[in-house]
């Protein structure tokens, strides 16, 4: 069987092929991007880092042909959810490590969660994230701000002056803001700034100390569980909140049936609301976790099969907005520890396309198109970034995918240095084999072109 991964986290950067002020034409690939309802065989031209034209055949006269025969052609995939760890957590992943797993997972541009340390919650430290992204020069990054000071839940952050450096959005991840006056504080202050606050809904009361979904496996395995309603009431508290400020309210990692219908509500009466599922929510219940199976340890957690079955059809009909990855590497031995000892959290920037395209569009529960749009177009759409598309005038930015392949997820020869993933070997179809920013190849084959840095 062939392994995806080349090069393993750590080695010495290896050269690769360049798209750079020479114009280029890639030939004999499928285009799918949703934004111009585009799905066919086309030739697209590169000039200056920009996509210049897409037709159904550009002379290379002059130009150096790129073959992308047989592959898909994508918008690059743009992720919501993404957990870097640096600064103060290097020893787990670091925004060089991080870029290269989202390039090799065909991701042209991610989101950097604040709950580092320490915590970006001020202009200064969104400054930083910036300039640790820009020398990594693979994929974009655009940093979230903390919704509260140092994660506390006692003090607003300086929200607008965060969003003046470049702050896409604010969140309290990690932590849901669990006082209702001030997170109505921080929804005004987002409205007045325009940008989504990323909620992450979990209300620590009901929670408690739970390690699993509160059902069978927790009773199985003599763990104390996380209910439903942990979740959903926060869900339905910041669905009218959003309603009654006009603010953006941005659900992550939805998990829970009951979170859908209160989402599909919102919807139902044209909410300013939006929610992403992660691929281990969408393809796993709690049943993974048995054994003490602390790959399978995140939160949410991993609920029961009505409620996967539920996020399902929500994100075929809609209700769901996007998928995110919510990666959240953590060193080997830490996840080695009791089950109660090791940390939540999943890594998955290397597998959410070839997982979701395998596991959901291949069965023909969604179609290659509407993933597409929920992994790149959509989620460009909520932070207002002028990516997600393939139009001319547009940054090219380009994932290319071999949906013929089958090929076995290996996490030894992942590029994050997080290892813990629920998927090792899962046999599975639609690996990247080429991603492109801002018309350069930072991966071809498995290989990750470490460059100059990158304009964001």
């Amino acid at each position: 069987m062939a392994n995806y991964y080349r090069q393993a986290a750590g080695e010495t950067a290896i050269s690769c092929e360049r798209i750079d002020s020479v114009e280029k034409v890639l030939q004999g690939g499928t285009i799918v991007d949703p934004s111009q309802r585009l799905h066919g065989r086309y030739d697209l031209l590169i000039r200056d880092g920009l996509v210049a034209e897409i037709a159904e055949k550009i002379s290379a006269r002059g130009r150096k042909p790129v073959d992308v025969s047989g592959l898909v052609l994508t918008p690059g995939l743009i992720d919501l959810h993404t957990h870097l760890r640096e600064p103060g957590e290097e020893h787990k992943e670091t925004v060089l490590t991080a870029c290269a797993a989202a390039v090799a997972g065909g991701y042209t541009a991610v989101t950097a969660m604040p709950n580092t340390n320490p915590v970006t919650d001020d202009a200064g430290k969104v400054r930083h994230i910036k300039r640790l992204a820009a020398k990594a020069g693979l994929a974009r990054v655009f940093p979230v701000g903390a919704v509260t000071k140092g994660l506390q839940g006692r003090e607003l952050s300086g929200i607008a002056a965060m969003v003046s450096e470049g702050a896409c959005a604010v969140t309290d991840d990690g932590r849901g803001v669990q006082d209702s006056g001030l997170l109505r504080q921080a929804l005004q202050v987002c409205a007045r700034c325009d940008i989504p606050l990323l909620e992450h809904c979990e209300d620590e009361t009901l929670a408690g100390c739970g390690q699993v979904h509160e059902g069978e496996i927790a009773e199985k395995l003599g763990l104390p569980g996380i209910p439903a309603s942990s979740e959903t009431v926060m869900v339905a508290r910041d669905a009218l909140l959003s309603a009654e400020t006009g603010a953006h309210v941005h659900f992550m990692h939805v998990s829970s049936a009951s979170s859908v219908e209160i989402i599909r509500l919102a919807k139902k009466y044209q909410l300013n609301v939006t929610a992403e599922a992660t691929p281990h929510h969408l393809l796993l219940s709690e049943a993974a976790a048995d054994g003490y199976n602390t790959a399978a340890k995140m939160k949410p957690p991993l609920r029961s099969e009505a409620d996967r079955q539920a996020l399902v059809q929500a994100l075929a009909e809609n209700i769901i907005d996007v998928v995110a990855t919510d990666h959240a590497p953590h060193a080997e031995v830490e996840k080695e520890q009791d089950f109660t000892a090791a940390p939540f959290g999943v890594v998955g920037l290397e597998t959410a396309f070839p997982l979701l395209y395998t596991y959901l569009v291949r069965p023909g529960i969604i179609t290659l198109d509407r993933l597409v749009a929920k992994m790149s177009c959509r989620p460009a759409e909520i932070l207002k970034l002028p990516y997600g598309t393939l139009a001319p005038g547009s940054p090219a930015d380009i994932a290319a995918f071999n949906l013929q392949e089958e090929r076995t997820i290996d996490s030894n020869f992942f590029c994050s240095k997080g290892k813990n993933t629920p998927f090792h070997g899962w046999k599975v179809y639609g690996f990247p084999v080429m991603t492109i920013v801002g018309g350069r190849v930072v991966m071809r084959d498995g290989v990750i072109n470490y460059g100059e840095g990158l304009e964001q």
